[in-house]
């Protein structure tokens, strides 16, 4: 999920480098480092409590994508691939966590 979203981010303005650039990146960092952390802890609730904080991260991405967007940052296309990513990794969380 993080690297769309470097590359994505790439192209925002540079005063944003502190502000939407900064959030995106990490939120995308935040999804696989939630989803290995949970996993690392070795109990099935909080592995299932860290999908959640992971899928919360995707959700995250989709409204900084919308905001980003409607600024007029960064390449439509590269936008929408990285909101399609979005929903893809958000479905897969909401299912791992219920299969477990």
């Amino acid at each position: 999920m993080s690297q769309p979203l470097y590359k994505l981010t790439r192209q925002f303005p540079r005063e944003e480098i502190y502000g939407l650039t900064s959030q995106l990146r990490r939120a995308g960092v935040s999804v696989a480092s939630n989803i290995a952390e949970g996993y690392g802890r070795g109990t099935k609730g909080e592995y299932r409590n860290f999908l959640g904080m992971a899928r919360g991260s995707t959700l995250e991405i989709q409204t900084q994508l919308v905001i980003a967007r409607s600024l007029g940052f960064g390449d439509e296309r590269e936008i929408a691939r990285a909101e399609e990513l979005a929903v893809e990794t958000s479905k897969m969380l909401w299912t791992i966590a219920h299969k477990i």
